[in-house]
């Protein structure tokens, strides 16, 4: 009798080296803490190939480079504005880890570490955390919760709109994890 295997193992996340525990905690690499090292060795070495020679007329691996730094560059102007230029690596860096992971997920036998919740959850948490530290920081706590009320709104409606925007911002980064995770399901 042949053995039958579940279309969700290759959902299973599975001890790939056995490391010894520090401070209390497993420090074992797991299948999906290597497809995730293998997306930003993936990235680095993209990079390192497709910029090594900075050609003014690019070759095939810099001009993709290129395309997907102006396709970023653009959609962080379009959405943020030139201020929101200072955080282009950050947003550069989340973009390619993601774009890597996903296509080396494509691959046969492969692990795609964003099919599970707690990767998107925690990078949506890390982008959510950055950006409601920041507009504390630049605008104050009274600034940053003035863009929850809408001007000329009746005082009478303000705690309850006020209260509104508060969960929906403060589910966002859960929604969006599992938003994300759910594409993957369907």
């Amino acid at each position: 009798m042949a053995a039958h295997h579940s279309p969700l193992a290759q959902f299973e996340v599975k001890t790939v080296l056995e490391l010894p525990q520090m401070f209390g905690i497993d420090m074992s690499i797991t299948n999906s803490a290597m497809w995730m090292l293998l997306a930003v060795a993936g990235v680095a070495v993209f990079f390192a190939l497709a910029m090594r020679k900075k050609a003014v007329i690019p070759g095939r691996l810099q001009s993709l480079g290129e395309v997907m730094y102006e396709f970023v560059d653009e959609i962080v102007e379009e959405n943020a504005g030139t201020p929101a230029k200072k955080y282009f690596s950050f947003i550069f860096s989340l973009f390619l880890f993601i774009l890597f992971m996903n296509l080396f997920g494509m691959l046969p036998y492969s692990f795609t570490p964003t099919s599970h919740i707690i990767v998107t959850f925690a990078m949506g948490g890390v982008v959510f955390l950055g950006v409601t530290l920041i507009g504390f920081l630049k605008q104050g706590p009274v600034g940053f919760f003035k863009h929850f009320i809408p001007e000329g709104l009746p005082i009478l409606i303000v705690p309850l709109v006020f209260a509104i925007e508060l969960v929906s911002y403060l589910s966002r980064p859960f929604f969006l994890a599992l938003h994300r995770w759910c594409f993957w399901c369907s």
